[in-house]
């Protein structure tokens, strides 16, 4: 699918050094420069690794039950992606039986062009086709434009939770639809 010069596909094995990389610079743009969230060091260091290295963006991509999708520019630089799977959030009614979208990252230079959207559509349309039931999504809890976003897609908050980034704890909230 092509959207505003910028090709939306599924990921494969091939894209793991390059989803990687996007994948923490999504970050690192998003928390670090966008929220300044003052994460310690060591956490950070820690997190990125175990979240965004190389080999787990390897493993999701070749596990059956995950699947993401990119955004590819011309130059066939990543500039965005969507993450989904089986639901890991700790609340009583969600099960690894139901689906979640666990990332969902565009970098700014690609924000605004509708990359978002398409992104989410796939990752939807994809977790609605392999999951039964609900669909479920954790945000941070400051972010409240992905909160809206989310909103106006039907999701519903419908609790809290830690998440970890090393030590250091994120306040996130909870969302399902369905």
């Amino acid at each position: 699918m092509v959207h505003d010069n910028l090709t939306i596909r599924r990921a494969g094995p091939a894209d793991a050094a390059a989803l990687s990389a996007l994948k923490l610079a999504a970050f690192r743009e998003t928390f670090l420069d966008g929220f300044a969230i003052p994460y310690p060091p060591a956490d950070l260091a820690r997190f990125e690794v175990e979240s965004y290295g190389e080999a787990t963006v390897a493993a999701e991509l070749a596990a059956p039950d995950h699947a993401s999708w990119v955004a590819v520019e011309g130059d066939g630089r990543l500039v965005a992606y969507a993450h989904a799977g089986p639901c890991k959030l700790p609340h009583p009614q969600a099960s690894a039986a139901q689906g979640e979208l666990y990332q969902l990252y565009a970098l700014k230079a690609a924000q605004g062009r509708g990359v978002g959207r398409a992104l989410m559509d796939a990752a939807l349309n994809w977790l609605a086709q392999t999951f039964p039931g609900p669909q479920w999504l954790g945000v941070w809890s400051g972010n409240s434009q992905a909160q809206a976003v989310y909103a106006k897609r039907g999701f519903e908050k419908v609790g809290d939770y830690g998440f970890k980034v090393g030590d250091w704890t994120d306040a996130e909230f909870i969302y399902r639809r369905g």
